[in-house]
């Protein structure tokens, strides 16, 4: 089958604009046009390894093209909204990574511009494309663990930090570039994925604490600026009682943590664990049959062939990517992972309001408290 050409610029060409380069290549009717970065020798050589034809430093002169359907920002944080903003102005779709923006002032306003120009936005939330969430989505929606009550978002690095452990830049490790540490690095990942299993995003009350107590190299400590947290632990009520507790570890003294986990009142579902990004357990689900506590492993790679085999345009929840561009060609509806990402930066934010006030923070609170951080184009 043949499916609509959709036409793509792209801005940014660090670490992870290459990374979407080349999950783009892989996507049929997925062609990237234009790239755009300030560092023009790079772009250049960036552009002719990935045979893209146009290249900018301006994002302005990306945008003015009337050729473009969508803009994929690859940037930092902070230049999130402005970026995604201006695109959608320009009358392009928008694909953004994660975490939606350094605020919640500055996600909400990206949001809310979407709906005003009538342009879709999509957020990169991997973690609501593996095959663990999957399955863990189809035991919810047949009911099989009643009425949900509570999650646990756990995300785990021994010494994982960016820049002071050896790799990544020291973006990731300055508030004003990156808005936050571990928690909006990684912790939304996994926030994320827990509101999208349990179908809420309306948050109603936050408790966090922010840590970094680990030592570092005092080198890269005083050249990285190092001033955001490496432990996020906080506690989270939502609508109708559901609660959320997360754990988000750039670096810690311990040999592992367990896997993400959902509880209802009928089952329970144990995601696999991770030591940085590396799976080190399997998906468990857990139920009581005719009055025996039943323990059960999930085959992921059978679920995963099966339903390739049974589903039509299954492949367009493989990735991020594949669903943002399925979703251009009007294949699949996109799912809401904008609403996702702003409520887990509302979140997010919580944690941090939470631990500098000494106590819980409502959402009202938090709203109220949030403020722009976006850097000027």
């Amino acid at each position: 089958m043949e499916y609509a050409k959709i036409r793509i610029g792209v801005i940014g060409t660090g670490i992870i604009g290459k990374a979407h380069l080349d999950q783009y290549a892989a996507i049929e009717g997925a062609e990237v046009v234009a790239l755009c970065d300030i560092n023009e020798q790079e772009v250049r050589r960036v552009a002719d390894i990935y045979g893209v034809a146009h290249v900018y430093t301006d994002y302005k002169d990306l945008l003015a093209r009337d050729d473009i359907d969508a803009v994929d920002v690859c940037l930092h944080n902070n230049f999130h909204a402005p970026l995604t903003i201006a695109a959608l102005q320009a009358g392009k779709h928008v694909y953004c990574e994660k975490p939606i923006a350094g605020s919640y002032y500055d996600g909400k306003a990206m949001v809310d511009a979407a709906k005003e120009y009538g342009k879709k936005l999509h957020i990169q939330l991997s973690t609501l494309y593996k095959k663990e969430t999957k399955a863990a989505k189809a035991l919810i929606d047949d009911g099989q663990l009643g009425k949900l009550f509570h999650a646990r978002s756990n995300g785990f690095r021994r010494r994982g930090r960016p820049f002071v452990d050896g790799f990544g830049t020291a973006y990731f490790t300055k508030k004003a570039s990156a808005g936050g540490g571990a928690l909006l690095d990684m912790g939304v990942y996994h926030i994320a994925q827990m509101l999208y299993l349990l179908g809420e995003t309306e948050v109603e009350r936050v408790t966090g604490k922010l840590i970094q107590e680990m030592d570092m190299d005092e080198g890269r400590r005083a050249e990285s600026g190092f001033d955001v947290e490496e432990l996020a632990l906080g506690f989270v009520t939502l609508r109708n009682g559901l609660t959320l507790d997360i754990f988000e570890a750039w670096a810690v003294n311990l040999g592992g943590v367990e896997g993400s986990s959902i509880m209802g009142s009928k089952g329970g579902i144990r995601l696999p664990s991770y030591h940085s990004g590396e799976m080190t357990s399997d998906i468990t689900f857990h139920t009581t049959v005719a009055d025996i506590d039943l323990d059960s492993k999930i085959d992921l790679n059978r679920m995963d062939i099966r339903w390739h085999r049974m589903r039509d345009n299954e492949e367009a929840y493989d990735s991020s990517q594949k669903h943002w561009i399925a979703a251009l060609q009007g294949r699949v509806e996109l799912m809401p992972t904008a609403e996702i990402a702003l409520a887990t930066m509302l979140i997010s934010e919580g944690l941090y309001l939470s631990d500098s006030l000494g106590r819980e923070a409502t959402a009202a609170e938090i709203v109220a408290a949030s403020r722009s951080l976006s850097i000027p184009l």
